[in-house]
């Protein structure tokens, strides 16, 4: 008799350089039948994509050495990386960054403070759990 093949569980990595965020977001998204993965800046976030790639990002737009828009540039301007969903999360309230966010290929974005129940919503749609 062969051993039923489940799917394995879609991976999030979650970039965000403030611990406490990370742990909040991390606390809201492990609701989910998911695998959680962290990196804490942009050159992290960029080496771990290339080593094991998520199939959803979240993406932290004030991080140090590289920002979440430059990140998600880079990742939407690599033919291996560019389908991988990206949301983009800042507490920064400059009108323009929800254009920003656009521009750099993020696939939605959100403003700080995310609610548990946006956030897992706009999970849920991006993996296709929904």
């Amino acid at each position: 008799m062969s051993e039923l093949s489940w799917p394995p569980q879609p991976t999030v990595l979650i970039a965000d350089d403030n611990a406490q965020n990370l742990e909040l977001l991390q606390a809201m998204v492990e609701t989910l039948p998911v695998t959680i993965e962290t990196a804490c800046d942009g050159v992290e976030t960029l080496d771990h994509v290339t080593q094991r790639p998520p199939d959803l990002i979240l993406l932290d737009a004030a991080m140090p050495r590289l920002s979440g828009y430059d990140v998600c540039r880079t990742l939407k301007a690599d033919p291996a990386t560019c389908d991988i969903p990206v949301l983009i999360i800042t507490a920064l309230n400059d009108t323009r960054d929800a254009e920003t966010a656009r521009e750099s290929g993020a696939d939605d974005f959100v403003k700080k403070p995310v609610t548990r129940v946006d956030l897992v919503a706009r999970v849920k749609v991006l993996l296709g759990l929904a």
